[in-house]
């Protein structure tokens, strides 16, 4: 079988989702998939993603190939979505309310002829990805499997999205697995009982994965073994701030193929500041990127 040429595989449900600010709502497509894969598409990356939704739903693939994004879409009997509830007076932080679910992926739907650079397990909520598959996922990419922990913390159920912490147990056994773990602040507390995330990071460090990622209200931050960075976020306004995270794990990632973790961390801080002021995934020309490096970092 002849292998695909990819830089990034990301694995995760494509949602419907709605986003809601001071009681005003819109639609609009979500997950790692999106807002990852086409932040991916623009910094020149081949991407791959591996998804499930509603068969019905299939219209929305388009989007990826427009942004020659190669995919791979299995259907279930309902597409992911949440409504994300904001206040314009804090966008860091929102409720959530579940709007449909896709289902847990199957080995079978992990395809064998694509060889990343990173293949990223980036769920958008429990249940899409299980120890087993993890374990799986592990044999296959040994070297280089990227998790989003939210999905193995962020559950839901008829009418609420809430997280729920891991036993020590399944904390060894999920990210020991990890080469790179992302997550945010309030994930970083929920699994460690710790407000300061340099704390949270160092304990988290100890289960074995080379970096971790964590972004936060100041900026974003990436801990290893060799030490730690962070860079601030540099944006004027917050309304694009739904894909925050997914956008910052791909950019950093993307970057990290040829970069070290100091200079990955700030071209991802730069690149997702300019994607928080706009709705939807980031899809301006690197130039601006690099422009905003120069000038503010």
């Amino acid at each position: 079988m002849t292998k695909i040429a990819t830089d990034i595989v990301i694995l995760g449900h494509l949602a419907k989702d709605i986003i809601e600010v001071d009681g005003n709502s819109y639609t609009s497509l979500g997950g790692a998939v999106y807002y990852g894969g086409i932040a991916g598409s623009h910094m020149g990356l081949k991407i791959s993603i591996i998804t499930r939704l509603k068969e019905e739903d299939f219209p929305f693939l388009e989007i990826f190939k427009k942004n020659g994004i190669n995919y791979y879409a299995y259907p279930s009997e309902e597409t992911s979505g949440l409504r994300n509830i904001y206040s314009s007076e804090n966008m860091e932080f929102r409720e959530y309310r579940p709007l449909g679910f896709a289902g847990l992926f199957k080995k079978e739907e992990i395809v064998d002829n694509i060889n990343p650079k990173f293949f990223v397990i980036a769920p958008i909520i429990a249940g899409e990805v299980d120890l087993e598959l993890l374990e799986h996922l592990k044999s296959k990419y040994p070297l280089n499997l990227c998790l989003d922990i939210q999905g193995f913390i962020r559950f839901r159920d008829d009418t609420r999205v809430f997280y729920k912490s891991l036993s020590l147990k399944e904390k060894k056994k999920i990210i020991s697995n990890i080469n790179v773990l992302k997550l945010d602040q309030t994930e970083a507390e929920v699994l460690t009982n710790q407000k300061e995330i340099s704390t949270a990071a160092k304990e988290l460090i100890t289960f074995g994965p080379k970096e971790i990622l964590i972004t936060h209200e100041e900026g974003i931050s990436v801990y290893t073994s060799n030490g730690s960075y962070s860079f601030p976020w540099k944006n004027k306004n917050s309304i694009g701030r739904t894909g925050r995270g997914d956008t910052a794990l791909i950019s950093y990632l993307g970057s990290r193929i040829t970069k070290n973790p100091e200079q990955s961390l700030k071209f991802a801080a730069a690149l997702t500041s300019l994607k928080l002021e706009t709705p939807g995934p980031y899809n301006l020309p690197l130039y601006q990127v690099e422009n905003s490096i120069k000038e503010q970092y």
